[in-house]
């Protein structure tokens, strides 16, 4: 499959977490911008649920950007201010084209 550069049409930040210190010393995370990318975002499922008596939404997408090796699990995307955070790194089998980011929005990790 060739990727075309008009289907990357959403503007995304990658973020990375990063170890900062609170006032007691105590190690806190906090993300920070690691990547301004252009992507494509497909929407693949979705589900809402019960997590003792708060309703839960969750929502499972592909996100797929240009090829690159520095993106990891532990990173997670930001979107039009909604939190992705990516469950797999997957990517192009056939060559070094693009990279498919698997991710999940809702119930959120943070």
């Amino acid at each position: 499959m060739t990727l075309q550069s008009g289907s990357l049409n959403r503007l995304v930040t990658i973020q990375r977490k990063s170890g900062d210190r609170d006032g007691l010393g105590q190690s806190t995370p906090v993300w920070v911008d690691f990547a301004l990318l252009w992507a494509n975002i497909r929407m693949l499922s979705g589900k809402e649920y019960m997590a003792g008596q708060i309703e839960v939404s969750k929502a499972i997408a592909s996100i797929r950007i240009r090829y690159r090796e520095d993106i990891t699990a532990e990173m997670r995307v930001i979107y039009r201010g909604s939190i992705y955070n990516i469950a797999a790194v997957l990517p192009d089998t056939q060559g070094r084209e693009y990279v498919d980011l698997a991710v999940a929005i809702g119930a959120n990790r943070g």
